[in-house]
């Protein structure tokens, strides 16, 4: 966590490079005015390129990614979407505004998807799984998908924390049907805003492509205003400064990765002979490294940890103080998944709901001053030495 923190001078010089050469914000059209600078389009190759897939659109945000993933796979009422009960809200607000129902399935002790639980909740009515590689830690992506291909059921990796990350030396987002990305300001990298989805299949791409845009299809042979269309859609176009800074991020994205895992090593090394237990993460994976997470005894004592790092000048992430945010059984005030568990969320994900109340993340910074393992160490010995 997160690109933010090496913004510099790069960034500047490509979004300089716009004003100066093109003046053009807009991600299409005016070749005439832009002296041939598309940086939207330069983005989605390199993205394309370091991600190692033929195809990656980008739009406004993760959400729009996740929202436009559904689209392009014709999700409709009436049709259920399973993803997991430790996600951002912005996972099932995409499956609700696709106009499907949202299944959540448990998670374990890798607070990702419990693939056991996936395969039972799938019906004939299931249309796509959404698994999210949640803080940095892959899924098991073997279990899954596996289940997804024996009911031939289209994966989307829900990769708004795992840019970078890998399983089985294949960068997590491009192991399923698609992968989306997040590049929100607290995000691996950044543009501000902004999103990314990758796609191995042609035709799947240029659906979303033309959904992305209002139908557009940017027929070569056309002018943009008489483009042909063949579906509608709606508007997650990302826009040029977006695109430049995107660019500059980036070819940060491994030194950022290489930091993050670093710093994450000194800090478990410091509380590792604590009263603690860490997070599973699945054989074969390399983490982002976004958040060191670790299990206690209970609630309680996950509270406490709290409160500890927060009177050292320290502090937690998510877990636990931000999970209401993130725990599908506390999202009371969407009807279609309340409706769906049961009428009642409070007791519907029991396995999640103790994993979660027992876990502690720890923030990974990408520059961490050399006294914070030692200052982390001190302030949990103080609750679980």
């Amino acid at each position: 966590m997160p690109g933010f923190e090496l913004i510099g001078q790069e960034e500047f010089n490509q979004v300089k490079q716009v004003f100066e050469e093109s003046r053009v914000l807009f991600r299409h059209s005016f070749d005439n005015l832009r002296n041939g600078i598309f940086k939207v389009r330069d983005f989605e190759e390199a993205f394309a390129c370091r991600m190692q897939v033929p195809h990656a659109l980008a739009v406004t945000s993760g959400t729009a990614a996740l929202r436009v993933a559904l689209a392009a796979l014709d999700i409709k009422p009436g049709d259920e979407v399973i993803t997991q009960s430790f996600t951002f809200v912005a996972t099932v607000e995409a499956i609700i505004e696709s106009g499907a129902t949202p299944i959540i399935t448990e998670i374990d002790d890798t607070l990702n998807m419990d693939p056991a639980d996936l395969d039972v909740k799938i019906t004939e009515k299931t249309r796509a799984i959404i698994a999210v590689h949640m803080l940095g830690v892959p899924a098991r992506l073997r279990e899954i998908t596996n289940v997804a291909q024996r009911h031939d059921i289209p994966l989307v990796e829900d990769t708004a924390w795992g840019c970078g990350g890998t399983f089985r030396n294949k960068f997590l987002g491009t192991h399923g049907t698609i992968g989306t990305f997040s590049f929100d300001f607290a995000k691996t990298m950044t543009t501000g805003e902004g999103g990314m989805l990758v796609f191995h299949d042609e035709k799947l791409a240029a659906k979303a492509k033309a959904w992305h845009d209002h139908g557009h299809e940017n027929n070569p042979k056309l002018p943009r205003w008489e483009d042909s269309r063949a579906s509608s859609g709606f508007n997650f176009r990302m826009m040029e400064l977006q695109g430049a800074i995107g660019l500059a991020q980036l070819t940060k994205l491994d030194q950022v990765i290489a930091a993050q895992r670093l710093n994450k090593k000194k800090i478990k090394t410091a509380i590792e002979n604590l009263a603690v237990r860490f997070r599973t993460v699945p054989d074969g994976s390399e983490e982002t490294a976004d958040a060191l997470v670790f299990f206690v005894d209970d609630n309680n004592i996950a509270l406490r940890c709290r409160d500890a790092l927060i009177d050292s000048g320290l502090g937690t992430k998510i877990l636990p103080e931000a999970v209401t945010w993130h725990f599908a059984g506390t999202w009371d005030h969407m009807p279609s998944l309340v409706n769906a568990h049961g009428g009642n969320l409070g007791n519907a994900f029991p396995n999640s709901k103790t994993l979660l109340g027992r876990s502690v993340a720890l923030p990974i910074n990408v520059r961490m001053k050399d006294d914070v393992p030692q200052r982390i160490r001190i302030a949990l010995k103080s609750v679980i030495g």
